[in-house]
């Protein structure tokens, strides 16, 4: 009588049969700049991640090139903050100036930018606030659209709006395309739930709103078919890759999103995600390994692109190191 078994195979043959391979080319490596000068200052909530200030990104750039990491998304401290954000779109702004100096060092290197105003406006939300201290969401997708620009013409090869306003990605493809950034790709963050798990981001880039929070415009984690209507609308209105953020309580909504579209699709492997993994490796409570499997289940569950900090760990792994 026939029995089926499983193969016992060695690990050249299990390598050739591997149903998901994670490549160096799949990872974002996400960086903070901040102002001032010659500073490279450990976060205290994110071990081994750092805020950079301009001066300091070329070392840090040639490392992570020499990896033949791909791409980096870009986050920016002001010193300074107002109602309007208007940090964000300054033409010298921290991210304009960073992407200048990492197309300087590192012209093959592909930049992406958020697109956001939590970090840079005094209220710490994502938007335009009116007078009664919600956010406008058509007024919000004129600054949004003005800071989009002002990453382009700074040398950004992709803007990736944060902010979860209705329409900012259809008001961002039409602002850049007149004004000649035809070739601007967007990452829309199409699917961001509101969730605990930005703690460590928030602390890193100074971001939490002062009052209230962002339930409003970031989605609720037990939907699922809004996750599946804010990629399609994202889409329609002209989005490159659509993302899903955080990365682990959401695969299953990675694996939709990737199920219904024809686009890319990125995930973001959050702050909250990487500390907590991190220590648990730091401590001795997890193997090293562990960093490796968390990241193939974003790309088993459908990921083309993973933006993560533990992108440098990773790629070293994959080159074997």
């Amino acid at each position: 009588m026939y029995r089926p078994r499983r193969l016992r195979l060695n690990e050249q043959i299990r390598e050739l049969v591997r149903e998901t391979q994670l490549r160096v080319k799949d990872f974002i490596y996400p960086l903070f700049v901040v102002e001032g000068a010659s500073i490279k200052r450990e976060i205290p909530s994110m071990p081994d991640q750092y805020h950079y200030s301009v001066d300091m990104l070329s070392e840090e750039i040639k490392k992570i090139e020499a990896l033949n990491i791909g791409a980096v998304l870009l986050f920016g401290i002001p010193e300074k903050k107002d109602t309007r954000g208007s940090e964000s779109y300054a033409q010298d702004g921290i991210v304009q100036r960073a992407v200048r100096e990492i197309k300087r060092v590192c012209p093959k290197i592909l930049v992406v930018t958020d697109v956001c105003m939590c970090a840079y406006t005094e209220h710490g939300h994502c938007g335009i606030l009116d007078e009664y201290g919600q956010v406008d969401n058509d007024k919000t997708l004129l600054y949004l659209s003005e800071i989009a620009v002002s990453h382009a013409n700074a040398g950004a090869d992709m803007v990736a709006p944060s902010d979860m306003m209705d329409g900012r990605v259809h008001a961002i493809r039409q602002a850049l395309d007149e004004d000649g950034f035809i070739n601007t790709a967007i990452m829309a963050y199409s699917v961001k739930y509101a969730s605990c798990f930005y703690g460590p981001f928030r602390n890193a880039a100074k971001s939490a709103p002062s009052m209230g929070d962002r339930k409003g415009y970031q989605m609720d984690g037990a939907n699922i078919n809004e996750a599946l209507k804010e990629a399609r609308l994202d889409e329609n209105e002209g989005a490159d890759i659509l993302m899903v953020k955080p990365a682990l309580p959401y695969l299953d909504v990675v694996r939709k999103v990737k199920d219904n579209t024809l686009l890319p699709v990125a995930t973001y492997n959050v702050s909250g995600e990487y500390s907590m993994l991190k220590h648990a490796v730091n401590a001795g409570i997890l193997p090293k390994e562990a960093i490796m499997e968390t990241v193939l289940s974003m790309k088993r569950a459908g990921a083309d692109l993973i933006i993560t900090y533990f992108a440098k760990e990773v790629v070293k792994a994959l080159n074997g190191n």
